[in-house]
């Protein structure tokens, strides 16, 4: 025989009925939002693609998706059941997940020691929130440019200096500068692309030696916004070179 349901157990089920309606109405609520911000990092940093929910919701028991075009599979981090499901093998203990930050809606995905194959457009999916977001990740390559001298005519007191870096991507300028800052004519830049797509230039550039003088070598990539310089100091007839990379 069934029992009439009493008063308790009617609040207790209407208390059910809206704590699951308001987790229901939260979810459709919160958005699911990447960094609009280009990601740009140099090969073997860390970095983190920043995507959250909005207004913050509870996504530890969420199935948490990372992919990207031109891979296969797909799929760069399949994050199930609190654990990680699948990992691309181009990714393999690269990837991982804040996993304590879930239940705050931190969904982002950090990789580590980044390689140029990794610049892509990424994609975070929430399969049962039927939501996605993408971010976009560059990445470049970079070295020390090396100075050294070239040649030197003693009758006119002209010093060629030359200036030469491998390892760089995308392609990058290369100019030199006087102690003033302002640029020097210098001749065409050398630009060889070796067999792992990193780019090798070089440069001369002549100038008058003085009593001292410092001379700049610059190599920059600006859409990755990396600079490294190269310092030469030329004194009498002797020639010293100073190395300083800054960013």
């Amino acid at each position: 025989m069934l029992r009439p349901m009493t008063a308790r157990s009617d609040r207790l089920s209407v208390s059910v009925l809206l704590f699951i309606f308001l987790m229901k109405s939260s979810e459709a609520q919160s958005e699911l939002i990447c960094s609009d911000q280009l990601i740009v990092a140099v090969a073997g940093d860390d970095v983190i693609l920043s995507c959250h929910l909005e207004p913050p919701i509870d996504a530890s028991l969420e199935t948490v998706v990372w992919t990207r075009p031109g891979v296969d599979p797909k799929y760069i981090h399949f994050h199930k059941d609190g654990r990680v499901a699948f990992q691309n093998p181009s990714y393999h203990y690269r990837t991982v997940l804040f996993v304590d930050e879930l239940r705050d809606g931190n969904v982002s995905l950090k990789i580590s020691k980044v390689k140029l194959s990794d610049a892509a457009k990424y994609t975070c999916i929430l399969q049962s929130l039927r939501k996605e977001a993408s971010i976009e990740l560059t990445v470049g390559a970079v070295s020390t440019p090396v100075t050294a001298l070239a040649d030197i005519d003693r009758n006119t007191g002209e010093v060629v200096l030359s200036c030469a870096s491998e390892g760089w991507y995308p392609q990058p300028e290369v100019s030199w500068l006087d102690a003033e800052g302002n640029v020097l004519p210098a001749g065409p830049t050398g630009t060889v692309r070796g067999p792992d797509g990193l780019y090798a230039v070089s440069s001369r550039v002549t100038v008058e030696k003085r009593h001292s003088n410092t001379f700049t070598c610059r190599v920059q990539q600006k859409n990755i916004n990396r600079t490294r310089e190269t310092r030469v100091h030329v004194s009498g007839a002797k020639s010293r070179s100073y190395f300083k990379s800054t960013q």
